[in-house]
């Protein structure tokens, strides 16, 4: 339920009283403000269907000086909203946040403040020793406080709406945010003694097939947790399909000099990219999360369809990389020999 407030031109009301009854609010009242020269708009949605005013609206004051609308969460109400009787009808309604709502969320991924510099190089330390003293509850701690898979969602909500400056903003946070967790590992794994009987080390270089419909799966459920206003479940998401972890192990092994185990870390976090990428837009999609106008929905089109394209291009080449890379050809793992004789 929502309750949308919106001060406007006093000309504009007779459009605004049009647009208020083709929406069909549950309630509303159109009245004139002290100044004479605005009215104050009061609507109550009982249901999802808030986003065909808050569009009207904005085309209506669109161009016009001293307007405002804003968008409230309704707790609860008396008497209780008439629940719909036809139960098909009602269960093809979909939950969904208006699209403003979803920009709010997600565009706080695209902002660079102090505190996202402090999470990711805290997260990393964290990940980085968990990883290498295995660990599982740091690693998991460092999963549910790393900022990472905002500016993925970021850009996903970018390339839906044809928001140019949004994709700039999280592409950058993205590219920043796994540069300090590579970085930030290199340097200890320069100093620190790599355990590879780490099992939560060693699981960050495995890639197989079951990596991408894992990657694929959790994209879908982040998205979903966005555009139907769960957002808690987002916590979910982070430790099912974490970014962080294989940066840190990719950062530990680059400190170390190893190569082989650099390469495997790295692809395994560039499959979570760019499936998180992909699933999240195509659930964008889907679910109708588009511009208002119709110019800017043609550029969200055209950007989606570019977005896309080249996520599945890139996806299918790690795919390809990893069928063609079978498991045997790792080579043997420091130090296992002499543990496995030890266990005997």
């Amino acid at each position: 339920m929502r309750l949308i407030e919106a001060v406007i031109p006093a000309d504009a009301a007779d459009k605004v009283q049009f647009a208020v009854k083709n929406c069909e609010p549950t309630h509303w009242r159109l009245t004139s403000a002290s100044d004479e020269d605005n009215c104050i708009l009061r609507a109550f949605f009982a249901d999802e269907t808030a986003q065909g005013l808050v569009d009207e609206l904005q085309n209506i004051c669109e161009g016009k000086d001293d307007w405002r609308i804003i968008v409230l969460p309704v707790e609860a109400t008396a008497p209780p909203p008439e629940e719909e009787k036809n139960d098909e009808d009602k269960a093809r309604r979909q939950k969904l946040a208006l699209r403003e709502e979803i920009y709010d969320d997600v565009a706080d991924g695209a902002a660079l403040t102090p505190d996202f510099f402090i999470l990711t190089m805290a997260s990393t330390i964290v990940a980085a020793l968990g990883l290498n003293a295995d660990n599982v509850a740091a690693v998991i701690g460092a999963m549910v406080i790393a900022p990472l898979l905002g500016p993925i969602l970021a850009f996903s909500l970018g390339a839906a709406l044809g928001d140019f400056s949004l994709l700039a903003r999280s592409a950058r946070n993205a590219a920043i945010g796994l540069t300090i967790g590579i970085s930030v590992t290199a340097i200890m794994g320069a100093w620190l003694s790599i355990d590879y009987q780490s099992e939560e080390l060693m699981s960050r270089t495995v890639v197989g097939i079951d990596s991408i419909v894992l990657a694929l799966a959790a994209g879908v459920a982040a998205a979903l947790s966005i555009v139907t206003g769960v957002s808690a479940a987002l916590v979910g998401v982070m430790v099912a399909v974490a970014l962080l972890p294989p940066a840190a192990a990719a950062g530990l092994f680059l400190g170390s000099g190893d190569l082989f185990f650099l390469g495997r870390a790295m692809l395994l976090l560039s499959v979570n990219v760019v499936c998180i990428m992909l699933s999240s837009q195509t659930v964008y999609f889907f679910k109708g999360v588009r511009p208002r106008t119709w110019l800017e929905k043609k550029k969200a089109e055209n950007a989606s369809r570019i977005s896309i394209g080249a996520l599945i291009a890139t996806l299918a080449t790690l795919a390809a990389i990893i069928v063609l890379s079978p498991s045997d050809s790792m080579p043997d793992i420091p130090g296992k020999g002499e543990a496995e004789q030890s266990d005997g």
